[in-house]
C-alpha cells in the first residue's frame, strides 16, 4: 500500500546492529550513547507511524458514505438490525462537523478605519429563504474584505410580515460569534446623510447580480461600487452566491453562520423544547415522534401547476385562481393539462395527503405513530387529508399541542410560528418532506451535520408517481418498489456533488473525516 515502505525502516535499524561489526560496535557504546540510539529509534518509528498510518487505516476502515448509481443511492453494507426511527450507528462513526475549523492563513476582519466600505443586503423571502440570504451576504461580505450592516428582512408579498433580524434571532450572538470572521454593525453609519436612500436610490443599489456568482464577480464588479461610495445595498439576494466558485473557506464560513451563529431568541427555543418534550410524551408514554413537512398549501398547489384530483368545480376554482396569480404563466389554460402530466413524470408535484400516507405505510410506519404535522393551512381542508389521519390517527400540529396563551407572544410575526416548526421538526427521531423548498433542505442539511443518526426522508417523487399511478401494481409490489427506492435516501452520509447546494448537504464542505 502507498506509504508502506516506512514499516521497514524499523527493521533495516536492527538488521544493521545484527551485523558483525555493528554488534562489536555496540559492545562498546556507553550508557549515553545506548540511550541517544534507544532515542532516535523511537523517535524514527513514531514519525514513520504517524506518516504511515493514516493511509494504511483508511484502507482498513474506510469512511461511511453511500454512492450514487444511477438514480439509486448505494450504501456500505451494515451489522446492525434495520430501525425505522434511526440511522445505522455506523454511518455516524466517520464524520464529524468541523465548520468551526479555521484554515491557517484566514484573514481576520478589517478595523473600522480600515475596511473597503459598508455592505447592506435585502433578506427576501420567507423565514428560511431569508437564513439562507444572511449566510451568503456574511460570505460575500468576507470575500469584499467588508463591514457587513445587520441584514433588512424584507416584507415577503406571501408571508406578509414585516419582522426585523432582531424579532427572530439572537443578535448580539451573531455578531460576537463572527467577530474574528466578519465585522458586523447593528445599523447604517451615522455619517450617511440619509439613511432611507440606502435601500431606495439607484444610487446606493447594486442591481442584476446573476444567480450563483463567483467571488471574482463581486471582487470585479460590487467591491469598486463599494469603495466609490462607501456604502452600497444588494437587491434583490437570493441565492447569488455560487457554491464550487468560491474558495472552500467561504463554504465553510457559510456553515459556521447557518449551524453556530444563527440562534433563534432564547423564548423561541424553550417554546420549541417544550413542543418537543409534549410529542414524546403525548399519549402519556415516551416515545419517537415524526415530523412530516407537508407542502400542500393553495399557494403551493396553484404554483406547481401539475393537476389533483377534485371534482368540476375545484378544477375551475384553481384555474381561476392560477389565471389571476400567474397570468403569464398561464396564457388560455390548453397547455396546462399536459404540462402537469409531464411534471407529475418529472417527480415536481407535491405530494398529497393520501399519497404521503400510503409511502409511510409502505415503508413499514405503524399506524400508532406520533406524527408533528408542520404545514400552512391544507388545501382543500380535511377532505384531502382525510386518507393521511385515518391511516395515521396522531396527526398534531403546534396549535393541537399548546394553548392559545402560549402561542400568543409567537403570533406577532409568522416567522416566529415558522422557527417553532423549524426547531420541532429538527429535533424529530424522522423528518420526512413532500416537496422542495427551502425549510426541507436546511432541516435535511442541519440533521447531517449533527451527525447523520437522525433520519432524513426525500420520498422519489418521480418513481413513486409511476408507482402509484399503475393500476395493476398490488400492494406487495408498491412496498417493495417504495423500500428499494428509498433505500440509503435517509439523510446518509453521502459526497457534496458539483453544483449541490451545502445546505441541503454539507459533508464535502463542512465536515471532517472522525
Amino acid at each position: 500500500c502507498k506509504g508502506g515502505w516506512h514499516f521497514l525502516v524499523p527493521w533495516i535499524f536492527m538488521a544493521e546492529l545484527r551485523h558483525p561489526l555493528r554488534q562489536l560496535d555496540a559492545i562498546t557504546h556507553s550508557p549515553d550513547q545506548w540511550r541517544r540510539i534507544i532515542f532516535v529509534s523511537l523517535a524514527t518509528v513514531t514519525v514513520v507511524g504517524m506518516v504511515s498510518l493514516p493511509p494504511v487505516w483508511n484502507q482498513i476502515n474506510p469512511p461511511f458514505i453511500c454512492k450514487k448509481s444511477g438514480i439509486y443511492l448505494r450504501c456500505p453494507p451494515v451489522s446492525e438490525p434495520f430501525s425505522l426511527w434511526e440511522n445505522p450507528y455506523a454511518a455516524t462513526t466517520s464524520w464529524k462537523p468541523c465548520a468551526e475549523r479555521r484554515e491557517y492563513g484566514f484573514l481576520p476582519p478589517p478595523a473600522e478605519n480600515e475596511t473597503n466600505g459598508y455592505l447592506a443586503v435585502h433578506a427576501e423571502g420567507g423565514l428560511n429563504q431569508q437564513r439562507i440570504a444572511i449566510c451568503n451576504a456574511v460570505g460575500v461580505a468576507k470575500i469584499m474584505n467588508v463591514t457587513l450592516i445587520i441584514p433588512l428582512m424584507k416584507q415577503d408579498q406571501i408571508w406578509k410580515d414585516q419582522t426585523r433580524f432582531e424579532d427572530i434571532f439572537n443578535v448580539d450572538h451573531f455578531i460576537n460569534y463572527l467577530k474574528d470572521d466578519v465585522r458586523i454593525v447593528r445599523d447604517i453609519p451615522s455619517w450617511l446623510p440619509d439613511k432611507g436612500e440606502l435601500y431606495t436610490s439607484i444610487k446606493r443599489t447594486v442591481k442584476n447580480i446573476p444567480k450563483y456568482a463567483s467571488a471574482q464577480f463581486y471582487l470585479d464588479n460590487v467591491l469598486p461600487r463599494i469603495k466609490e461610495k462607501r456604502v452600497m445595498a444588494l437587491k434583490p439576494f437570493v441565492d447569488r452566491l455560487g457554491y464550487d466558485n468560491v474558495p472552500p473557506e467561504i463554504n465553510r464560513l457559510r456553515c459556521r453562520v447557518n449551524y453556530h451563529a444563527l440562534k433563534f431568541l432564547p423564548e423561541i427555543e424553550e417554546m420549541a423544547t417544550i413542543l418537543e418534550a409534549r410529542m414524546r410524551n403525548h399519549s402519556g408514554i415516551k416515545h419517537p415522534y415524526m415530523a412530516l413537512h407537508l407542502r400542500f398549501e393553495k399557494g403551493m398547489v396553484g404554483l406547481s401547476f401539475c393537476d389533483f384530483v377534485g371534482n368540476r368545480e375545484e378544477k375551475a376554482m384553481m384555474a381561476s385562481y392560477r389565471k389571476k396569480e400567474w397570468p403569464r404563466r398561464y396564457k388560455n389554460g390548453s397547455h396546462v393539462w399536459h404540462q402537469a402530466l409531464q411534471k407529475r413524470k418529472e417527480g415536481r408535484c407535491p405530494l398529497e395527503p393520501g399519497e404521503v400516507a400510503l409511502i409511510l405505510m409502505a415503508m413499514g410506519y405503524p399506524k400508532e405513530t406520533q406524527i408533528y404535522v408542520a404545514s400552512g393551512k391544507v388545501y382543500g381542508g380535511d377532505k384531502r387529508m382525510a386518507p393521511l389521519r385515518n391511516m395515521f390517527p396522531n396527526l398534531v400540529t403546534k396549535e393541537e399541542l399548546t394553548s392559545k396563551e402560549e402561542l400568543r407572544p409567537f403570533r406577532k410575526h409568522v416567522t416566529s410560528l415558522a422557527a417553532l416548526d423549524f426547531l420541532v421538526c429538527l429535533k424529530s427521531d424522522v423528518f420526512v418532506m413532500t416537496h422542495g423548498g427551502n425549510f426541507a433542505k436546511l432541516i435535511m442539511g442541519a440533521r447531517r451535520y449533527m451527525g447523520h443518526r437522525l433520519k432524513s426522508i426525500k420520498p422519489n417523487k418521480g418513481l413513486m408517481a409511476k408507482s402509484l399511478g399503475d393500476p395493476s401494481l398490488g400492494w406487495p409490489a408498491f412496498i417493495e418498489d417504495v423500500i428499494v427506492t428509498h433505500e440509503g435516501k435517509t439523510g446518509l452520509p453521502e459526497p457534496t456533488f458539483p453544483g449541490y447546494d451545502i445546505y441541503e448537504n454539507p459533508l464535502s464542505h463542512c465536515m471532517c473525516r472522525a
